[in-house]
Order: structure tokens, then sequence, then C-alpha cells
């Protein structure tokens, strides 16, 4: 086993690995440490626990330890539970998403930091654009998530929870964070209400920006793995192959696959064409079938990755 595969990256492009990590670990300090915790928006999960333990604090506890102290047990619990899948790549994950939302708050021990949430601009920004704030704050969390993720690295918390409640009750993962979320945002809703906490605003309110920006997060999380959609297969059913395919290789400069089905009514034997275009190419594809065979049978998906001629991998 090499060093890399020991570590928890990949074999080939540690090192570029562990920098996308880093990346993503700053832009999710950014995103908690900078906005979120001040505009008293919890993210669920461990994060938003020990945002709940920082108000609870009065500020005395930072978020980044906190999350660092949670952590730790999920994270031995996640090594006996599941073996060393959670190993040194989940150590690093947590620590260095911990590390950032306390150094980017100016309150890491000893060396501080930049305080960045003391800035004129940002204070500007959640008195007068508390929204646009949120959105800052979900949308850096959602991409330093993404990245953290697609470059195999991961955070612990809700993860580890999610994965031995699979193997032990068999829940599926979406339900637990689910659970997890709504639970630790409603505690700390009822938190920041009891403590006087609101910033102008109803504890109420900040609850509802709160599941907002954890589907606004989650759908960027999506969008940083998968990619967006920038191609579509076609499966097209036609009495009208010939015409079809022609126009795909000579007009559309594309390929494709002709499989062979059998109809369950008419039970009839014909071809059915199976091509993979971008998006603009699609609509074309659409149009001129329909002037070809206007009988013709099309479906059409979304594709997030194509490995071949013609396409761009992803990274």
């Amino acid at each position: 086993m090499s060093k890399g595969d020991k570590l928890g990256f990949r074999e080939k492009g540690i090192w570029s690995d562990l920098l996308f990590v880093i990346l993503g670990s700053a832009l999710m300090g950014l995103g908690i440490g900078v906005f979120l915790v001040d505009a008293k928006v919890v993210p669920g999960g461990v994060s938003g626990l020990s945002m709940t333990i920082h108000y609870l604090s009065g500020g005395a506890i930072p978020v980044g330890i906190m999350m660092w102290i949670f952590n730790i047990p999920l994270f031995i619990w996640g090594v006996v539970e599941l073996g060393k899948q959670f190993g040194v790549r989940t150590l690093v994950g947590f620590t260095l998403s911990s590390f950032f939302i306390d150094f980017f708050r100016g309150e890491f021990p000893i060396i501080g930091g930049p305080a960045l949430q003391k800035s004129s601009s940002i204070i500007a920004l959640l008195q007068e654009d508390f929204l646009i704030a949120v959105l800052c704050g979900g949308v850096l969390l959602g991409i330093g998530l993404g990245i953290i993720f697609k470059f195999r690295g991961t955070t612990a918390g809700s993860d580890i929870v999610a994965a031995v409640a699979q193997k032990r009750f068999g829940w599926k993962p979406g339900q637990t964070f689910m659970v997890v979320d709504f639970i630790v945002i409603s505690l700390a809703g009822l938190v920041i209400h009891f403590k006087g906490l609101t910033v102008g605003r109803p504890a109420l309110t900040l609850t509802l920006y709160a599941f907002t920006m954890l589907f606004v997060s989650s759908r960027i999380v999506d969008v940083i793995i998968d990619g967006f959609d920038y191609a579509r297969s076609a499966t097209i059913i036609t009495e009208k192959t010939n015409e079809i395919s022609e126009f795909i290789l000579n007009d559309l400069s594309r390929g494709g696959t002709s499989l062979y089905g059998r109809g369950l009514y008419l039970k009839k034997d014909r071809q059915i064409i199976y091509t993979v275009l971008g998006r603009h190419e699609m609509s074309k594809l659409v149009r001129r079938v329909k002037e070809i065979d206007e009988d013709a049978f099309v479906v059409v998906n979304n594709v997030h990755e194509v490995l071949g001629e013609g396409f761009r991998p992803r990274i």
C-alpha cells in the first residue's frame, strides 16, 4: 500500500487532493466564521451545534474549537464502527475546517487571526443586506464542502452519524441528515430566542433563514460534486433511423449507437438510437427529429459526466 493510500487520498495526485481540501476548508471557514456566526443563522450538524454552544457561553467558547471537540468522539466512533475508511483524511478535514473558522474570526488560541467579521464591510452587510450576507455564507459553505467532498475529504460530524445509522438501522443518509439538521437548527433557534440574541429579527425568522440557507448550500454541494449539466443524452425510437442518424453524423458532427429492441405492444423489432450531445445541440436534434418523424418517441436525460472524444472531462 502506498503512502497516499494510507493517508486516505488517491495514490495519484495526493498533494493536489490535500491542497483542494485545504482550499475547501478555508472557504467553509469563511462562510461560517465570517458570515453565519454573527448572523445567528445556524447551518445544522456539528457546526450548528458548536455555534449553539458558542451562543450559550456568551461567545467565550470559539466555534472551531467546539467543532473539533465534538468531532473527536465521533471520529473514534466512526473508526470503531466502520473501520479505517474514516481515517486520516477525516481527521485532516475536520481539523482544518475547525482551524479556519476560528482563525478568520481572530479567535484561534495564541495566533489569533484577522477577525474579518469585525471589518466595516461585513458589519454593514449584516446590518443593511442581511439576506445577501446569509446567502454569501451559505454559498461559501456549500462551495467549501463540495470541494472537500469532491477531493475525497470529509468533515466528520453528521457524515459519521449517517454512515453508522445506515449500517445499524438501515436508515438512508438523507433521512439522517434531515433529522439531525432539524434538531440542531430548532435547538439553536430556542437558544437564540431565550438568550435574546435575535440581532433585531425574531428567532423564528432566523430559523427559517437557516433552513433556506441549508437548502442553498446543499444544492451547491451537489453542483460542485456532480457539476452543471453540460450535456444531454437522447434515446430515440423511430421508423426513420437512417435519416435521423445522418443528421446526427453529418449536421451535428456527433456519434451515436444503434441498439436493437422489440416493442412490447406491436411485438415489432426496431432500431433505437442513443446519442450524447451538448445542451444547445440537443434542441436542434429534437426539432429535427419531429420534422423527420412526428411519431418518434424521444427521451432526453441530463448528463453530468462524459468521458470520450468531443467532450471535456471533469476534474
